[in-house]
């Protein structure tokens, strides 16, 4: 049988390394958000890096594996690049056309290019924070995800769920309050950073007692 030659077999290869170049222009907000999870910067994202980016934030390992497997099978297959055949069944996440993964029942918040929409976060708040301003509560974010419900859009209401729950899970405050400007942090990743961070200096904290 005869051997690929090693321009052929190194062509795949080259296009999926090529998607790294989108770290070398400068990333809309939902890039930024993708990008967390690209744990090793190839411009991919696996779903064994999205369940490693989980975890890091302080998921469980069920809600991290279930979360790899209904992000990256929902939202990698839109993002292929026409010119990439991707692995069969490994779902991965192309960084450049994550604005393709873009799901509906969500707040507009980025528009169809993946930039940010001051406009639409600023009405997240006028409409739904009746408690504070600057904040919102766990019955308020319910409302703001009945409110962004699309007909027949099962796989966008389960993803705006998810999306909008594990956030407050992880960021609301002692009195179960989602801040402003954490919700604001959330649409270009800061956010996931920061929960990192706070994670590994809690470990090291423990490490050192």
């Amino acid at each position: 049988m005869a051997s690929k030659s090693p321009d052929t077999a190194g062509g795949k290869l080259k296009e999926e390394a090529s998607m790294a170049d989108v770290y070398k222009t400068e990333l809309t907000p939902l890039q930024q958000h993708a990008a967390f999870f690209d744990r090793n910067k190839d411009g991919i994202i696996y779903p064994s890096e999205t369940y490693e980016g989980l975890r890091a934030i302080g998921c469980g390992v069920a809600v991290s594996a279930l979360g790899a497997v209904f992000i990256n099978s929902f939202v990698g297959p839109k993002t292929v690049p026409d010119n990439v055949q991707a692995p069969a069944f490994k779902f991965p996440i192309y960084i450049k056309n994550i604005q393709k993964g873009k799901h509906g029942s969500d707040t507009d918040a980025y528009d169809t290019h993946g930039r940010f929409v001051p406009e639409k976060f600023e009405e997240i708040f006028k409409k739904h924070a009746h408690t504070r301003p600057d904040a919102l509560t766990s019955k308020e974010l319910d409302e703001l995800l009945q409110s962004n419900r699309e007909p027949k859009d099962l796989k966008g209401r389960v993803g705006a769920f998810g999306e909008w729950k594990l956030i407050y899970s992880l960021c609301k405050d002692k009195e179960g309050y989602l801040h402003k400007e954490t919700v604001r942090a959330i649409y270009d990743g800061s956010v996931f950073v920061k929960l990192e961070q706070e994670r590994i200096e809690a470990k090291e904290l423990v490490k050192k007692k």
